[in-house]
């Protein structure tokens, strides 16, 4: 007599016997259920953090270009004296490696009003030839021309402020500065009317609705800045390695300066959404766990039920490692095909998020994206392969992990006990 031949780990009869446990009978109805409720977790779980990930990010990222796109990535303020010498100052800077722009600004506030409307408004003078290279607005021009802007008296305003003032290029429209021309009654306001020479829309609500370019020498008249200039707003090349430009732009500078980079300028604010960002992870990540748990329980239950199947394949000869491996099997499927459809779920949400927040703005006829709550005039999406890949593999553990205990208390089933009670 022969002796008999020992199957290799995942035979076919596994498999078969794996994928006949996952199909519906009758008498195990309720367990498929379970199963089917653990799919449809796993697959909301992986498929509801690969979309807020990408959101998540792409809101950051959006946020990001936008900020160091129309703002410097250092700010030199003068300290002791003003930068009246911001002519050499701005020359030297410009000189050192790594800094693309160096762009002498005069800041100021105040109220924008037509015949339509008013408005609070961030006045930001700048030269010609510097608005030329700061590519966020230079690229975005939707009205007019940034031809001869530094000739006569013309400004650029924002898309969402011309709206608001029912604005368009070429129409005028007047300034209010709280500090003017100071007289023997007092400081009286400055009023002043300018002609819209274009209208930019970079796509950030804050900036679109309050920025208002002038003429560097008109700014300077306009907010009584005798020859000096309020800052020097400097571009780099990576505005990840600020820090190495710090030492640079102080000794190149040449006289006393304070020095603000766009990280200490903005830390509240990315920082808050680090904060959101690790915090929608956990969150999320429960549901993975749940639908995890469900594995747990739908297979604690088909152990239960097969006790006399279990019983029967020991007596012929299946081995411990076989029948453990059958319901490693069954609960694994349930895991990695949630987690697939889960992954291409995520992944046609994430490429499609902009249509598909018109479609339910169009169906809800709400705004679900409100520009002036958050900033961007799009929802975009920025999928990171490592996050990506770390929450498929995420799940897919807490799928094999789930599977583990069930599938050793079926390998552990004693076959005469079993079958006593059947």
């Amino acid at each position: 007599m022969s002796e008999p031949v020992r199957t290799r780990p995942f035979a076919a009869y596994e498999w078969m016997l794996s994928g006949r446990y996952l199909r519906a009978r009758r008498k195990e109805g309720f367990i498929s259920v379970i199963a089917g409720f653990s799919f449809l977790g796993i697959m909301l779980g992986v498929a509801t953090l690969i979309i807020v990930m990408a959101v998540m990010n792409g809101f950051r990222s959006e946020l990001l270009s936008k900020i160091l796109g129309l703002n410097g990535h250092i700010v030199v303020q003068p300290l002791e004296s003003p930068l009246t010498d911001w002519k050499e100052v701005s020359e030297r800077l410009s000189q050192v490696p790594g800094i693309r722009l160096a762009a002498a600004v005069v800041d100021g506030q105040a109220l924008a009003s037509s015949p339509f409307n008013a408005a609070g408004v961030f006045v930001r003078g700048i030269r010609s030839s510097d608005l030329d290279k700061v590519t966020s607005i230079a690229n975005n021009i939707k009205q007019g021309t940034l031809e001869g802007f530094d000739e006569g008296q013309a400004i650029i305003i924002g898309r969402r402020l011309a709206d608001q003032l029912s604005l368009h290029s070429g129409d005028t429209m007047t300034l209010v500065a709280p500090r003017g021309a100071v007289t023997p009654m007092g400081t009286t306001p400055r009023i002043k009317s300018y002609r819209i020479a274009a209208v930019f829309e970079i796509g950030m609500s804050e900036y679109d609705g309050t920025f208002v370019f002038m003429p560097l020498p008109e700014a300077q008249a306009y907010f009584n800045r005798a020859g000096d200039v309020t800052a020097i707003e400097v571009y780099t090349d990576n505005p990840d390695r600020v820090d190495a430009y710090r030492k640079a732009v102080t000794e190149a500078a040449g006289r006393p300066i304070f020095l603000v980079d766009w990280r200490q300028r903005n830390s509240t604010f990315f920082n808050a959404l680090q904060v959101e960002r690790n915090v929608m992870f956990l969150i999320l990540t429960l549901i993975v766990l749940v639908a995890a748990l469900n594995i747990i329980s739908g297979l604690i239950m088909l152990v239960k039920d097969k006790g006399g199947d279990i019983a029967i394949l020991r007596t012929m000869g299946a081995t411990q490692g076989a029948i453990m491996r059958v319901f490693f099997i069954t609960g694994a499927a349930i895991g990695v095909v949630g987690t697939v459809v889960g992954f291409l779920v995520g992944l046609v949400v994430c490429l499609n998020i902009e249509s598909i927040r018109q479609f339910l703005s169009w169906l809800t006829n709400t705004e679900l994206f409100s520009p002036e709550l958050y900033f961007l005039s799009k929802l975009p999406a920025e999928i990171a392969p490592g996050e990506t890949a770390a929450v498929v593999i995420m799940a897919l553990t807490l799928s094999f992990l789930a599977t583990l205990y069930p599938s050793w208390r079926a390998a552990r089933l004693d076959p005469v006990e079993a079958l006593r009670y059947e």
